[in-house]
């Protein structure tokens, strides 16, 4: 092994126990504490927006951010009046459900005692990969048949497709029952792989960015997608807001290619 790839696994090593250390220090309750799933992914979900709620109010003032809306012909970006509501209605499905459902699964899930070390930087990578594979897997599965039975698209999935074109904060503008299975699907794939708690938080951080990334309603030219062809991101997404059919995957493409379900975006952002 080289000699600088060794000092850098160790100096990575070192950062992920000093920060799982700094989360542990006097943190044990929270970290331990049923309500903290729902309570993450909301507060995360929040602030991930917080930036293309500024990119939408600059949109309207700047043609170059406007260039890169993916229907710049759509109409204006969101208002703040459309954000707010968005807002509260998100808030009201994750107290009233989210919350103490989330929570009797992880009072079931009996999480155990947390672990002295932290992941190594590789086991991290592979568990957060692993996590990401079998979630995209389960999304997959579960976002088809909510468009293919009509029972379950009428009563769960329908409310988030009010979205005709949609914006960051409506990555979770969904009915409680959708809000939840999502949040049970994430909890259930970083179960499955038996991920250290450390790598269970980058996972579902991540993938709070990802999902608000591809509503976001912009091709970015910063984008995941735009460096790793094997993400849809946002035009990928928005192609299924605006047909209602394919593209069911949340974030690799190998599923709906497999199944024939894949939708080449439609809609293009301006040139640059």
């Amino acid at each position: 092994m080289d000699v600088s790839s060794a000092e850098d696994g160790e100096a990575c090593a070192l950062i992920l126990q000093g920060l799982w250390e700094y989360a542990r220090a006097g943190q044990e309750v929270i970290l331990l504490s049923p309500y903290l799933p729902a309570s993450y992914a909301f507060l995360t979900h929040v602030l991930l927006c917080a930036p293309f709620l500024a990119l939408d109010a600059l949109a309207s003032v700047s043609e170059r951010v406007r260039s890169w809306r993916i229907a710049p012909d759509s109409g204006p970006p969101p208002s703040l009046r459309r954000w707010f509501d968005c807002f509260w209605r998100v808030l009201y499905r994750y107290l009233t459900t989210v919350l103490p459902a989330t929570a009797v699964f992880q009072t079931l899930r009996s999480p155990g005692p947390l672990p002295e070390l932290a992941p190594s930087c590789w086991q991290l990578f592979v568990e957060v990969f692993a996590c990401f594979l079998l979630f995209d897997m389960l999304f997959f599965m579960w976002h088809f048949s909510m468009h293919r039975v009509p029972g379950l698209y009428k009563r769960i999935h329908q409310l988030h497709h009010q979205h005709h074109t949609p914006f960051a904060l409506a990555a979770q503008d969904a009915s409680s029952a959708e809000l939840l299975s999502l949040l049970l699907l994430a909890l259930t794939s970083s179960w499955v792989v038996g991920c250290h708690p450390l790598s269970e938080a980058f996972f579902h951080l991540i993938n709070s960015w990802l999902a608000v990334e591809d509503h976001c309603g912009y091709d970015l030219p910063w984008a995941l997608h735009r460096l790793l062809p094997c993400l849809g991101g946002a035009p990928y997404h928005q192609a299924h807001h605006s047909t209602y059919t394919g593209n069911y995957a949340p974030y690799f493409t190998h599923w709906d290619h497999l199944f024939g379900t894949y939708c080449a975006s439609v809609l293009h952002s301006r040139p640059e």
